[in-house]
């Protein structure tokens, strides 16, 4: 059983609510029958109008999120969502297929979790994609390596070039034409027996990049099945990377979205957890 929370943004009917957060129709129902949802502390079993500022409770089972992701934050402008692993962000059948309204201004691989922004029209899109490219958004990771790292926040460069028909990059420690700078900040959360937790600040925002960097530095994150060590990965039966995003600020937007600026959205790591 896990305890979900919500905190509501605006008004709407609770299945339409919970329809947003990745419950399937049948199953948020089945949740009111059995009276598994509280709204301000207050059990309901029907579906009632959920007021702006309301927060809702669900008690649930493990994996009963159908779609692998919950809006953690929402306006007029923007969506926060944490994104589960095993789906893509853009496409009809990513992210921007099953939340409506959606669009996508930066990713994450399929199998990296955390938190990502979306906008919910033009001039958000384009104040978040400047931003982005600006690098005025900051984005940290926390990944789980294989060894013990002894990281105190240092800021490591690398040079990467893609090999775009296998989906794969190749890192360099010096500069050459067609390959692209790589800026990474690495800083050891816990260390000690055969892996470490490791937190990871962006300053560039390059395919694979934490994953082939980590890698690069003597330390795969653990099931990474591309740039990993697949012996290691099977002694952890770790069968997709242990990798997410948990800390982003959002900073440098222009006028449209200038009351989101100093924004921080956090969760909790599941390494920590």
């Amino acid at each position: 059983m896990q305890k979900i929370e919500i905190e509501v943004k605006k008004k709407d009917k609770l299945l339409n609510i919970l329809s947003r957060q990745g419950f399937s129709y049948s199953y948020a129902c089945k949740l009111l029958r059995n009276k598994d949802i509280k709204v301000d502390e207050l059990r309901v079993k029907e579906n009632i109008d959920i007021f702006e500022g309301a927060h809702i409770t669900v008690f649930c089972e493990e994996g009963a999120i159908k779609d692998n992701f919950q809006i953690i934050f929402e306006d007029e402008n923007i969506f926060c969502v944490n994104k589960g692993k095993g789906i893509e962000v853009e496409g009809s059948d990513g992210l921007e297929g099953k939340i409506k309204g959606s669009i996508a201004v930066h990713r994450l691989d399929r199998n990296t979790e955390g938190l990502l922004i979306m906008a919910k029209n033009k001039f958000a899109e384009s104040e978040l994609l400047a931003a982005f490219k600006n690098h005025t958004i900051t984005k940290k990771y926390m990944a789980e390596v294989v060894g013990q790292t002894d990281f105190k926040g240092e800021i490591f460069k690398a040079y990467i070039e893609k090999d775009s028909k296998n989906s794969f990059v190749k890192v360099f420690p010096n500069a050459k034409k067609n390959r692209q700078e790589i800026v990474t900040a690495f800083k050891t959360v816990k260390s000690g027996g055969a892996t470490s937790v490791v937190e990871c600040t962006l300053f560039t925002g390059r395919t694979h990049q934490i994953r082939v960097h980590l890698a690069f530095l003597g330390h795969p994150i653990v099931g990474d099945g591309k740039y990993g060590q697949n012996q290691t990965n099977k002694k952890f039966k770790a069968k997709t990377q242990a990798l997410q995003c948990h800390y982003l600020k959002l900073d440098g937007l222009g006028v449209h979205l200038s009351y989101l600026n100093g924004k921080e959205f956090k969760i909790k790591p599941n390494f920590q957890k």
